[in-house]
């Protein structure tokens, strides 16, 4: 399959950076959009002549045109903290809010556009969840999986090692230390993100039917079923190409 498209939400991100590599690096791949509250110096990137940037207001995401770029496949790596955030409410505003507004805003109006969407998400998301990040995590799956996209595929990765960050997370370090020690034991636990970032797009571009076996799970929130990438999956489906 060659001469897609592709948008990425959230290609500044720890994992989001990654990802934009992997579309621009991939032959596959003839249109690559960048559309986010700020976007990557052109002069830090290869292939950069097929990206096309954006700087959008996600508040007023539905009048920035997005789905004009005609989309094949749309990832979003867009996600915060609540320490970042600074409340709550803006934690829920920017964490599931202006992800599935995106995902709408990318989607043709077009009923016979066939179009796949790939989210990042956490290994523990669950709309039932009592920790407020988990729970955002899975009320946001729930609702992209109600969007109407022909393909949802959604990761569920564990610790992402050698994240590039500006924040410092010391719970996520202490975290750090403990899975490098468990994954010498399992690779449920911790992944690579530029691991992740090759896997990501790896999965965008097959889509569900194309996915190697033992790299999916089928899962539901009650609502339409979608396709489930866990950390484990990501490590085997990067190294399957």
């Amino acid at each position: 399959m060659s001469g897609l498209s592709a948008l990425l939400f959230g290609a500044t991100g720890a994992t989001g950076k990654h990802i934009l590599r992997e579309l621009l690096s991939s032959e596959q791949y003839t249109k690559v959009g960048e559309y986010g509250r700020r976007v990557t110096d052109k002069a830090q990137l290869q292939h950069a002549e097929k990206l096309e940037q954006k700087v959008v207001d996600f508040d007023k995401i539905g009048e920035e045109r997005v789905r004009d770029g005609d989309w094949d496949i749309v990832y979003i790596a867009l996600g915060t903290t609540r320490q970042l955030a600074g409340s709550a409410k803006a934690f829920e505003k920017i964490d599931r809010e202006y992800v599935v507004n995106a995902a709408k805003a990318a989607k043709s109006e077009d009923a016979n556009r066939k179009q796949r969407l790939v989210y990042v998400s956490s290994g523990a998301a669950n709309p039932s969840s009592f920790f407020p990040y988990t729970r955002s995590k899975g009320l946001t799956e729930q609702a992209l999986a109600n969007l109407g996209y022909d393909d949802v595929i959604i990761f569920h990765p564990g610790l992402l090692a050698d994240a590039e960050r500006t924040d410092h997370r010391l719970a996520e370090n202490i975290a750090g230390i403990i899975t490098r020690q468990l994954s010498r034991f399992s690779n449920s636990f911790e992944i690579p993100v530029k691991t992740l970032g090759k896997a990501i797009r790896v999965a965008g571009t097959l889509g569900t039917a194309g996915l190697p076996e033992g790299t999916k799970t089928t899962a539901s929130w009650g609502g339409p079923s979608f396709t489930v990438v866990d950390n484990a999956a990501a490590l085997k489906l990067a190294a399957s190409q």
